[in-house]
């Protein structure tokens, strides 16, 4: 039996279904918005189907009904009509100035009047352009027009390191998006998607009666693979392969539902021979992201015990960016848990799976150490550990500290500070994929680093200059958590010196179990 093609790139509904390319079938939840709500805000991260959902809305408003036979919306019975639709997509390009803001817009308002076979004046602004646009539709094809937006936040992105321009494109944005309030009579629905919320009040200005469906369970899986289509849509690609395994590299997106996959890691991990790699990572570096850490002087192994309450999506803008916040919202950090705080909601967030665990936390230590391939440095580290041999250890990272440029310090004092070392380290650990608990929360403190090697625990404690790490390991007596566990447990102090800026000691010590 012949397998159909894997839709890599493909976000044309008609071109998925009538060139035999694999469908997972979203058109339930399509029909289940279309027929409840007319107004809908949606924020995914990047590559996560948004585009594709989109087309997938515009193509049931086309019309179409045998486009769709054999599948949910076609099965229960929708009504298919056709409507004008007006899709605008902020996707191709980058834009910098109002001046390229304005061609922009005009170039996508002039294809679908094309599209549409409407002609509107040109000697009017870019957005009473929009709103000409969808009152000639209406009165054209006596139909109300649905309004598509794809990535409507991108111009801001773009240009987020550049907060003066970013707020040019926030005000242009904020001029075009307003036509939309105006235009409610003549509207039939309206779906607009981004990777970002900023804040209503600054972006959607009057547009108060949008649904926000980002964390509404009932959409979770509107964008993503979910374990269930993975295991019998892909069934027959994935034949012998090791589920759980993909399960733990791949899954783990969650948006107060059920976990979702991106879908562009499982088709390109089909199409690579199912080879482990960071597919959805690697399509774009978090160059922003990793400035932000750095500025900021983040201590990594917070990212283990981070809560949010419902302020998290709305407490987004150019001019305040916290970057918990920014990383959740671009897919580094998912919702693992929610409940119910005497504050309201509380979200516990954490690194969603294998792939962004290992990708992000490696690009942030080389960020941080300007140190690049250090893949020999890494597979020694996890030798050493395995082995419980301390003293390579020490070696392989006083090797690894000594890389680091001098003039990486020539204006930063980051260095005085355990918090810095104690980062990195949990850096260069997580990114080998070992499971490492930051901050490791006992009845008698906080243990810096816990690893949990296949063959022993290992609990670490930093101190700079001087101070004497075992000593507080030991007094504290933070093994103790790890007893019942049956592993070799082993202490290990690791002191910095500030003035050399590098490992000054390790000294280590096995707990005896007996």
């Amino acid at each position: 039996m012949k397998l159909k093609k894997l839709p890599i790139g493909i976000s044309t509904l008609r071109n998925i279904l009538e060139e035999d390319y694999v469908y997972v079938d979203k058109t339930d939840i399509a029909q289940e918005l279309i027929d409840n709500g007319k107004y809908y805000f949606l924020s995914r991260p990047r590559r996560f189907g948004k585009s594709l959902f989109l087309d997938t809305l515009r193509t049931i408003f086309d019309g179409d009904k045998e486009l769709f036979n054999g599948l949910s919306i076609y099965e229960n019975g929708y009504e298919f009509q056709k409507y004008p639709v007006i899709r605008i997509s902020f996707n191709d390009g980058k834009i910098s100035t109002k001046e390229e803001f304005s061609e922009y817009v005009y170039d996508l308002l002039g294809k679908n009047q094309r599209d549409l076979e409407i002609q509107c004046p040109t000697d009017i602004s870019a957005h009473f352009c929009f709103k000409r646009l969808i009152e000639e539709a209406y009165k054209k094809y006596d139909k109300k027009v649905v309004i598509l937006v794809d990535e409507y936040d991108k111009p801001i992105l773009d240009n987020i390191e550049n907060p003066e321009v970013a707020r040019v494109m926030r005000e242009e944005l904020k001029n075009f998006y307003s036509i939309i309030k105006g235009a409610d009579e003549f509207l039939k629905f309206v779906f607009i998607t981004g990777v970002s919320k900023f804040s209503k009040v600054s972006l959607f200005s009057g547009l108060n009666n949008i649904q926000d469906i980002t964390l509404n369970p009932n959409f979770s899986t509107i964008c993503g693979y979910t374990q269930n289509d993975v295991e019998t849509v892909f069934a027959k690609y994935l034949e012998g392969q090791d589920f759980a395994k993909i399960q733990k590299w791949y899954n783990g997106y969650k948006f107060l539902g059920e976990g979702v996959y991106n879908p562009f890691d499982i088709l390109l991990f089909i199409s690579n021979n199912f080879a482990y790699r960071n597919y959805w990572f690697s399509t774009a570096t978090p160059t922003f992201l990793l400035k932000l850490i750095e500025k900021n002087n983040y201590f990594l192994p917070n990212l283990e015990n981070i809560v949010k309450d419902d302020k998290m999506l709305d407490s987004f803008d150019v001019d305040y960016i916290e970057l918990e916040t920014l990383m959740w919202q671009t897919g580094y950090l998912t919702i693992y848990e929610s409940y119910e705080s005497i504050k309201g909601i509380k979200y516990r967030l954490s690194i969603p799976n294998n792939e962004v665990r290992i990708s992000l936390l490696g690009s942030i230590a080389d960020f941080m150490s300007k140190i690049h391939n250090s893949e020999l440095q890494q597979e020694a580290i996890y030798e050493n550990l395995l082995e419980a041999d301390f003293s390579a250890f020490e070696r392989t990272f006083k090797s690894l500290f000594a890389s680091i440029p001098y003039n990486l310090f020539t204006n930063n004092k980051m260095y005085e500070y355990e918090g810095y070392y104690a980062s990195l380290f949990y850096a260069y650990l997580k990114a080998l994929g070992i499971d490492i608990v930051g901050e490791d929360v006992t009845n008698r403190g906080r243990i810096d680093l816990t690893i949990k090697m296949p063959n022993s625990i290992i609990i670490i404690e930093f101190k700079v200059d001087g101070s004497d790490a075992l000593v507080q390991i030991k007094e504290k007596k933070y093994h103790e958590k790890y007893l019942d566990s049956e592993l070799p447990i082993y202490l290990v102090g690791v002191e910095f010196d500030t003035k050399d800026r590098n490992i000054a000691l390790v000294e280590s010590e096995k707990i005896s179990l007996l």
